[in-house]
């Protein structure tokens, strides 16, 4: 069995980098995708279980503010309707006016 040459081993090791990286970056993808699930379910949590009725009161409405510009498509504003429910139609009548 021939040596391979040091131009193939490179090769190898160049497509062996590339495989890694993909493999990290997919890995990187799913602990962001994680990390945003979590912070949802914990905000949404507080939003449904605070026994702290101003703080709940605060996060509606920063919620409120931030979510409009935040979204851009209208299913994903229709997912958040029990939260911006009546702001969003303020807006939107202002807006018109």
């Amino acid at each position: 069995m021939a040596r391979k040459s040091i131009t193939q081993r490179l090769a190898e090791l160049e497509e062996r980098k590339k495989t890694l990286k993909a493999r990290l970056g997919k890995q990187e993808r799913a602990q962001d995708t994680r990390r945003k699930i979590l912070l949802g379910a914990l905000v949404l949590h507080r939003l449904e279980h605070s026994n702290d009725p101003e703080f709940t009161r605060r996060l509606r409405e920063w919620l409120q503010r931030e979510l409009p510009g935040f979204l851009v498509r209208d299913a994903d504003k229709t997912l958040f309707d029990d939260i911006l429910g009546s702001a969003e139609i303020e807006a939107n009548s202002r807006a018109a006016e």
